[in-house]
């Protein structure tokens, strides 16, 4: 087949890898102002749908607000990623057949469908965990299977997922926090896509950013709806689903995946043992995350999002691109960060107690 050897050997052509690079970068533009788009409109919509059912978030001792606020403003994200994800995994190149597309958005759905029931109407824990768990199984099942891995996986995959979920419904307490790590995490894991050559797993990673950032504009203090748990489990699941997909493509890219994660990792991780250590119910509400310390000792919403912000920009973002650039070190690195992660916990909630009366330090049991 003389034809096709000789086309294996052709030079490439540099203008049309640009051409193809530029119209890579146009389909993710594009995808990505329709996601924002959507969950913008959605959580302007969800804002007067809030107020006629009554799902309005009471100011109270376990709370960190003061005023009324409308909740469920998550669904706009929601919705943006349904519509968006199967177009831009579809439309560039990458590794990914129907089946694990069609999981993703069912596992999605499960997810956001047992949040959105809970804003409505309060379930117990465990219909909720174990839709989580069922949702997370389904997803990595056909993640696994698609990649032809080992199905020993399967259970670590699926804690994974469920712990995703529930962390980042932990850290959903404050305005804007939880849609700033949104922004911040799935562009990051975007980036890293992109760096392997994976345009339609980077373009899921920025579309995600991009839907986030919509519902970021009603959340940043002060915050006119919250996201509610359609929204902070859909998060954390979509940042898990992100994550793993992206270990797939490269297992050595699960470090620098989770130094993106690491201040809400390292502060729902770290509350949650001290929690159970003390003997304390620690799925019931209360305020001893950090960033519920940081606005109970005198901090606004804005600072405490902000100290977040700082650690993502000075300390996650640097140390994910070093464990990129040098994969022999990407685990000691990823070690580093989440001991000096734990360490800043431990000092900074510290401080923050001792600015705190002691008859107000604790507010559950």
């Amino acid at each position: 087949m003389p034809q096709l050897q000789g086309l294996e050997h052709d030079p490439p052509d540099p203008r049309r890898s640009q051409r193809v690079i530029r119209a890579e970068l146009a389909t993710v533009l594009v995808w990505s102002l329709v996601a924002l788009t959507i969950a913008a409109l959605a959580a302007r919509g969800a804002i007067a749908y809030a107020h006629r059912r009554g799902m309005l978030d009471q100011p109270g001792q376990r709370r960190s607000h003061t005023l009324p606020t409308p909740r469920g403003g998550g669904i706009g994200i929601v919705l943006a990623c349904l519509i968006v994800l199967p177009g831009i995994l579809c439309s560039l190149p990458g590794l990914w057949d129907a089946e694990t597309i069609a999981c993703l958005e069912l596992a999605l759905v499960l997810v956001a469908a047992i949040g959105w029931w809970d804003d409505h109407r309060p379930l117990r824990q465990w219909p909720r965990l174990g839709v989580q768990l069922a949702a997370t199984a389904l997803f990595s099942a056909a993640l696994l299977a698609g990649g032809n891995l080992a199905w020993a996986w399967l259970p670590l995959l699926v804690l994974a997922g469920a712990w995703s979920i529930n962390l980042h419904n932990f850290m959903d307490g404050i305005d804007a926090l939880l849609a700033q790590q949104g922004i911040f995490v799935a562009a990051g894991l975007g980036c890293l896509a992109a760096s392997v050559g994976q345009p339609a797993l980077a373009g899921a990673g920025f579309t995600s950013a991009a839907a986030c950032l919509g519902f970021w504009f009603y959340n940043r203090p002060p915050a006119r709806i919250f996201m509610g748990d359609v929204g902070s489990g859909s998060v954390g699941f979509l940042l898990f689903a992100l994550s793993a997909m992206l270990w797939r493509i490269e297992p050595a890219l699960l470090w620098p995946a989770l130094i993106l994660g690491s201040g809400f990792v390292a502060d729902a991780s770290l509350t949650l043992l001290n929690r159970f250590l003390r003997g304390r119910r620690w799925y019931a509400p209360h305020r001893e995350h950090l960033y519920q310390w940081l606005v109970r000792s005198g901090g606004t919403h804005a600072r405490a999002a902000a100290w977040y912000l700082g650690w993502n920009l000075l300390v996650a973002a640097p140390a994910a691109v070093a464990a990129r650039q040098h994969p022999a070190m990407a685990l000691p690195a990823c070690a580093v960060v989440y001991t000096v992660a734990g360490a800043t916990w431990i000092v900074s909630k510290r401080r923050c107690m001792r600015r705190v009366p002691v008859k107000d330090r604790h507010v559950a049991t």
